[in-house]
């Protein structure tokens, strides 16, 4: 075959594209691959920017999301979670009214119980938590005693604080106080303003829906038992513990105003300690009373004060079923005085901590129906001094069962 032959046969194997075909052909291409460079920039865009749209809208209502959302698409680990939303929900910026609206909402739920918040031990049996509400106008000059109370319990408390707002406080890291201040304001001795301290830890202990028992303490107050043994008594019965008595005396019903009536009269005028026990139903309760509260708040003046009888009233008016009618803190009243007696170092004994563990005899209803009789009728105490820290933490493993 010549030459010229194998030449035309390989054009006709390998034909060659002209120019123009050529030109057409890149150009095509070209726009074809633009389009793809668009769509994929156009694609990533629009994630981007919903992501953006959700994060915007997440930051500017995290108050009006239940919590539960937020742990669904979190994936950090169950306990991060949780002390990410527990500062969320400290750190907000509602007004008394903001909030005290949107936990009296929390009512009117189907369930007192949301997913949040509930956790399952290793046992795989549901657990709850109490919130413990520190109502302070400074430091808590017992906070190592306390630190030592929770050690080991993390999965069964919160802790609340309410204090001056002009008072700078420091906790270190490892405290179980840090960053567990609330939005606080003054609170005056004698005036409707302890109250509303009163009522705004409650709420602000109401958003974390696990927790179930509420207790207020005072920047005086120790525990006479371990954790568990309090945890267990809380959380073993439906009543809260709340005083509650009829006091015919000038400091009782003396201090009843005539213009409370006809909302509140005479015969339901009650007096009781300041430091209560409640569970989440009737915190939910006390929450959302806004006639009764207004009422004292108008009419209970000094010598009246508010906070030993609005709740007292409250709770014997409207629930007085759920309660046990006594308090759990001890206090010394053996002192003529309008202040119960204070403890210092010399105080701290053995024999002195037993004699109020184990003062009298109480009863005691557990959530099987069973009524039993017990020694153990305070699980707190006050008014302890900060010199008392020293010999509190000392004797603490061997008397109230926790430390050092």
């Amino acid at each position: 075959m010549g030459t010229n032959d194998q030449k035309s046969k390989k054009e006709e194997e390998h034909p060659m594209i002209s120019k123009p075909s050529r030109l057409i052909l890149l150009q095509k291409g070209y726009h074809l691959l633009s389009s793809l460079v668009f769509i994929t920039g156009f694609s990533i865009g629009l994630v981007l920017c919903l992501q953006l749209k959700a994060l915007n809208v997440s930051t500017t209502k995290t108050q009006q999301q239940p919590l539960w959302s937020t742990l669904l698409f979190n994936h950090t680990t169950p306990v991060e979670t949780e002390q990410e939303l527990q500062l969320q929900v400290l750190q907000h910026n509602m007004t008394d009214q903001e909030l005290f609206t949107r936990v009296s909402s929390l009512s009117s739920s189907t369930s007192s119980l949301s997913w949040f918040g509930w956790r399952h031990n290793n046992d795989e049996k549901m657990v709850v938590k109490v919130a413990f509400m520190f109502l302070t106008g400074g430091r808590l000059p017992l906070a190592s005693l306390w630190d030592k109370f929770f050690e080991g319990h993390e999965e069964f408390y919160s802790i609340y604080v309410h204090t001056n707002p002009s008072f700078q406080d420091y906790y270190p890291e490892t405290s179980v106080f840090y960053s567990r201040r609330i939005p606080s304001q003054a609170v005056y001795w004698g005036t409707s303003s302890m109250v509303d301290a009163e009522r705004r830890l409650l709420a602000n202990a109401l958003l974390d829906e696990s927790n179930q028992r509420f207790v207020l303490l005072s920047d005086s107050c120790i525990p006479l038992f371990n954790f568990t043994t309090i945890y267990d008594y809380l959380t073993g019965t439906n009543l809260s513990f709340i005083g509650s008595f009829d006091d015919p005396r000038k400091s009782g019903r003396g201090r009843y105003n005539p213009k409370m009536y006809p909302h509140i009269n005479l015969t339901h005028w009650r007096k009781g300690s300041q430091w209560f026990e409640t569970t989440r139903e009737l915190a939910l309760h006390i929450i959302s009373d806004t006639v009764y509260y207004k009422v004292f708040d108008q009419h209970c003046k000094p010598p009246c004060y508010m906070d030993e009888h609005y709740i007292p009233t409250l709770v014997h008016m409207l629930h007085g079923e759920m309660s046990s009618n006594r308090t759990l803190t001890w206090v010394d009243w053996s002192k003529a005085g309008p202040h119960p007696g204070r403890f210092i170092w010399p105080d701290i004994t053995d024999e002195f901590l037993n004699r109020i563990r184990f003062t009298e005899e109480c009863a005691y209803y557990g959530r099987d129906g069973e009524n039993i009789t017990t020694s153990k009728c305070f699980l707190f105490a006050r008014k302890f001094t900060k010199e008392t820290l020293e010999p509190l933490l000392r004797i603490s493993p061997l008397v109230l069962g926790f430390g050092p």
